[in-house]
């Protein structure tokens, strides 16, 4: 196999490199591939970059000299070399890559891809789920210069053609032959396909009678690419190539939003908004060579995608899991890291507490107890190290702040014995069955306040974050100096909040509630095709409007929140707000997260809109329900008890409650492939028990 690097290296010609070296010069392209596009010398960009003549053609680019998101990979096989970067057991083969060779195998894909008529600029649906195929095919796409257009492969049939037709792509990589014969019938007699790539699974398993598709396997394209870029190697006449420059603000992919409500949009992310969070997430996740991380979110989730991204210019090393091998995973592989969305963090809680509601009564009482002087000391710790949020405006007197610092001091004092034998008896086994020995990183939805503070409480470092696909996504997060429980952390570097009032857009004062704006690098080019929708979202000053409630920390000198200024704090969707008939408007979230405390409850919807008084749609825990009653004939009486224990601080109570028996799920379309409710659908599917329950 022929070795040549990724990165903006590329000559335009024998005869410009004669001239380029006699003047001390070379010519440096950003990366957009190695295959000819056309005869010398048109260009679709014009910009080009004189490097010194004494620059190798080999040697690894820095951040600044990133041009498009391809370019990361030239540099880290540079300087990571045979460390291993990717493993994939789950799939068959399994692989393990190391940085080098998964560089060369993003270089024979695309070359492949080149090989088959792919062109810049061209849209290639890719529809899989994570694996380390996955992340070459997409970083083959993008290095040919084309968009990628993903997906994953647990959407409906109606919803990938809707994306594939409306994004005009113009072929098809998949994840196997199963899901491609899922979706064949549609595609063959709806879309214009002109080749499949199959990334896994061999083709004679296709349903192909009347297909008219060429296929590839993923081996065939890695060695049409192969044998592509040998024979460029080994051709001496370089004069009717051109290696054409990917600017940094073409499009790099088009990522169709969940929706929650209504239907997707696709967001046009491009080179620069992505290589801004690749150049700035060290900030939030100070990863080393070596660090282990597992990868168990659908790639193509901007979060995972950003992250993933990012760690791979540190030399780390992700091994691919799912969720139904995670807990198994997380004790044999023990990452430093974990990249999940709440719902994880979430089940894993629920794991533990359950672990501990079965043990014997003497072991259940001693770790509950200590857990409890955890939770307090923790408490005391966050008030005399200044990381305790408050919507005040003003810090509090200098006396009030002394003796609050003294009595917090105090109590802590008193209570670090009981936590340092919590930490010995019970948190070291915890932490040695889920890992993280460094951070769990949590975005693409809200982390609820009981789940953050019961990992602080037993040592396990949490870090949310926050962001949108619109944003690509990350636009604030936690930092490990400053890791504020209930908080999305501080922005950003090059991001900028604002937070307006819903009705008159005017900029709210720190501690006040509005809609969160926000504006920097990472803000997307434009929803795909539909520029009206884009404008109602994206001001002419570059503002974004993400559609969530929120607030800004207040800047304090002294007190229990002098640590705690200028972070965001988020409160939930603004389209999610009930209005109930009496005015009042409910922000849901708030009762979901309290309820969600009780081992009954394993999902809930509150509803209410228009409503005199909320309601709520409950799912409970079978095994739980049967544990306390095995005829569950008394189960309404107690979801209710239980409802009323855990909400009933929150600022409003439910009243009626419906009880369903089918979980909300992918499958069934009532959570987004991102495992967040859809709401609206919740509440179309029981619409009419729903009208039975308030009449």
């Amino acid at each position: 196999m022929v070795s040549t690097s990724l990165g903006p290296s590329s000559l335009l010609s024998s005869s410009s490199r004669e001239f380029l070296d006699s003047s001390g010069f070379r010519l440096i392209l950003g990366y957009e591939g190695f295959a000819p596009r056309a005869r010398f010398p048109s260009f679709r960009r014009s910009q080009i970059h004189l490097r010194p003549s004494s620059l190798s053609r080999d040697a690894a680019l820095g951040t600044n000299e990133w041009r498009a998101v391809p370019d990361i990979w030239r540099s880290s096989a540079e300087k990571y070399g045979d460390t291993v970067a990717l493993v994939d057991p789950y799939h068959d083969p399994p692989l393990k890559l190391s940085y080098k060779q998964l560089e060369q195998e993003i270089l024979d894909f695309a070359e492949g891809l080149r090989a088959v008529g792919v062109k810049a600029d061209e849209k290639i649906a890719l529809f899989a789920d994570n694996s380390c195929r996955w992340l070459v095919s997409d970083q083959g796409i993008m290095a040919t210069g084309a968009v990628n257009v993903v997906r994953g492969s647990r959407s409906s049939v109606e919803e990938l053609l809707q994306i594939y037709c409306h994004s005009e792509s113009v072929a098809l990589v998949v994840d196997n032959p199963e899901f491609f014969n899922r979706i064949a019938e549609a595609f063959t007699s709806k879309a214009s396909v002109r080749f499949l790539i199959l990334l896994w699974g061999e083709k004679p398993s296709l349903v192909t009678q009347e297909m008219q598709i060429p296929v590839y396997s993923y081996t065939d394209i890695k060695n049409l690419g192969q044998d592509r870029r040998a024979n460029f190697s080994e051709s001496n006449d370089t004069r009717n190539y051109e290696y054409e420059l990917i600017d940094s603000d073409d499009t790099a992919a088009i990522m169709y939003t969940s929706g929650t409500t209504g239907n997707p949009k696709g967001v046009m992310l491009t080179h620069r908004n992505l290589l801004h969070e690749i150049k700035h997430l060290s900030k939030y996740v100070p990863a080393e060579t070596g660090d282990r991380f597992l990868s168990m979110l659908p790639s193509w989730h901007a979060y995972e995608r950003a992250c993933e991204y990012f760690i791979f210019t540190c030399g780390v090393e992700q091994m691919y899991t799912t969720i139904r091998f995670l807990k198994d995973d997380l004790k044999r592989y023990q990452p430093h890291y974990l990249l999940a969305v709440p719902l994880v963090y979430e089940t894993l809680y629920s794991g533990i507490q359950k672990q501990i509601s079965t043990s014997s009564a003497a072991r259940k009482f001693l770790a509950l107890t200590l857990i409890r002087v955890s939770l307090a000391y923790m408490e005391m710790k966050r008030i005399y190290e200044g990381m305790c949020l408050t919507k005040e405006q003003k810090p509090p007197m200098y006396i009030v702040s002394l003796f609050d610092w003294l009595w917090a001091r105090v109590v802590a004092a008193l209570l670090w014995p009981l936590h340092m034998l919590a930490k010995r008896l019970i948190y070291k086994k915890i932490q040695a069955s889920i890992g993280m020995s460094k951070a769990g990183i949590s975005g693409g939805g809200s982390l609820p306040i009981h789940v953050d503070k019961f990992y602080e409480a037993i040592g396990v470092i949490i870090q949310n974050g926050y962001g949108l696909t619109e944003t690509s996504p990350v636009v604030c997060a936690r930092m490990l100096s400053c890791n504020v429980i209930g908080s999305a952390g501080h922005p950003m570097d090059g991001t900028e909040f604002k937070i307006v009032d819903p009705e008159t857009d005017n900029v709210l004062p720190p501690g006040s509630k509005g809609i969160v704006k926000v504006r920097g690098p990472q803000i997307m080019k434009g929803y795909y095709k539909n520029p009206l929708t884009t404008k109602q979202v994206i001001d002419e000053n570059g503002w974004f409007n993400t559609g969530d409630t929120g607030w800004i920390a207040s800047h304090h000198s002294r007190g229990r929140s002098r640590r705690c200024g200028g972070v965001i704090v988020l409160e939930g969707r603004a389209k999610d707000t009930i209005v109930l008939s009496t005015g009042e408007n409910v922000e849901p979230s708030e009762i979901e997260e309290a309820a969600m405390r009780s081992s009954l409850i394993e999902q809930i919807v509150v509803i209410g809109q228009d409503q005199r008084r909320l309601g709520a749609i409950i799912i409970p825990n079978k095994d739980e329900a049967e544990r306390i009653d095995p005829e569950t004939s008394k189960l309404k009486s107690l979801v209710y008890k239980e409802l009323k224990k855990w909400t009933s601080e929150c600022s409003f109570q439910v009243g009626p409650f419906l009880i369903v028996d089918e979980p909300l799920t992918i499958d069934n379309g009532l959570m987004t492939p991102t495992m967040k409710i859809r709401r609206d659908k919740v509440v179309a599917k029981y619409k009419d028990e729903i009208d039975q329950l308030y009449n």
